[in-house]
């Protein structure tokens, strides 16, 4: 039984019909990159941030509050990408130490080329000191030493620009992996993507139907509100802490 497989098929298997067997190509067009008129900085490649900031020797580093007011509320100044590519925003207030920054500096310097691209911070090297008493120590004998200094951002911060000769899925599994990092909740973004968000936005609210928004609920005072609402939600209306 076995012997009259074999030979059934031995035909196909031999020499000849293997050599007729015909190959079938494609093929397939693709479009060709888009060329940007893109203005390269001087340096390339991401700067390492001072650990401490830097004093003139006649000052004495001096100590801060906590001013929890630079971390409130939305960004005013720096919230556009300068090359209009690709980056990392912020989407709440927050705190970035000096191995935040090394992440972002050695992760990009490992994994991206930077002969054809470059990378840019959009964010003050750590400034603000922060203090702590050693373990054990009584309270009081004033405010403590300092431990560390960092910077305090607001929402929609960029935080890190990335540029040059590439496209955004070269660089968007690196930029989301940054993004989840983060001390805060941030958000990888290329220049389209966010004012898409943006136009969307404003739809929404040229669009809504509603009338009984947090804005003119808070501005009729209604249900007495202004006794028990923060200051800050008279200013952004529920939209930021």
């Amino acid at each position: 039984m076995n012997l009259l497989k074999f030979n059934t098929l031995r035909p196909l298997l031999s020499v000849e019909k293997l050599a007729t067997m015909s190959q079938i190509v494609g093929l397939k067009t693709f479009k060709p990159p888009q060329k940007l008129d893109i203005e390269w900085p001087e340096r390339a490649k991401l700067n390492v941030q001072p650990k401490v900031p830097q004093y003139p020797p006649s000052m004495r580093p001096f100590k801060m509050q906590k001013k929890l007011r630079l971390m409130r509320g939305p960004e005013q100044v720096h919230t556009e990408f300068i090359h209009k590519q690709f980056g990392i925003v912020a989407q709440i207030g927050g705190r970035m130490k000096y191995e935040h920054f090394e992440v972002i500096r050695m992760t990009l310097l490992r994994r991206c080329n930077f002969d054809k691209m470059f990378a840019v911070w959009r964010v003050d090297a750590p400034w603000q000191p922060a203090t702590k008493k050693s373990l054990g120590q009584r309270m009081g004998g004033g405010k403590g030493a300092i431990d560390h200094y960092f910077t305090p951002l607001k929402a929609g911060r960029v935080i890190v620009e990335v540029g040059g000769d590439i496209e955004y899925f070269e660089v968007k599994r690196i930029l989301n992996n940054l993004a989840n990092k983060m001390p805060f909740k941030a958000k990888a973004y290329c220049y389209d993507e966010l004012m898409k968000e943006r136009e969307y936005k404003k739809h929404l609210e040229d669009s809504n139907q509603n009338p009984y928004t947090w804005k003119y609920i808070i501005q009729n005072n209604m249900g007495g509100c202004h006794k028990w609402i923060s200051p800050y939600d008279q200013l952004w209306y529920n939209e930021y802490l």
